[in-house]
């Protein structure tokens, strides 16, 4: 589990959609202001890879 990244960036989410790192900002930057709305803490550029596959793939990661 040492190579588990809790984070994804732009750069993941363009790899993930196979889409540009431009369109891969925007789409973080929408989710931070989902979570920031929510009440959740936000680092920008960055989101909670769980976050992603609940957005993306309508599934929660369990910590295991």
């Amino acid at each position: 589990m040492a190579d588990y990244k809790y984070m994804m960036n732009a750069d993941d989410v363009a790899r993930e959609l196979n889409c540009s790192k431009s369109h891969a900002y925007k789409l973080v930057r929408r989710m931070n202001v989902e979570l920031a709305q929510q009440g959740y803490l936000t680092m920008a550029g960055k989101i909670p890879r769980a976050y992603w596959a609940k957005k993306m793939y309508g599934y929660e990661l369990s910590a295991g």
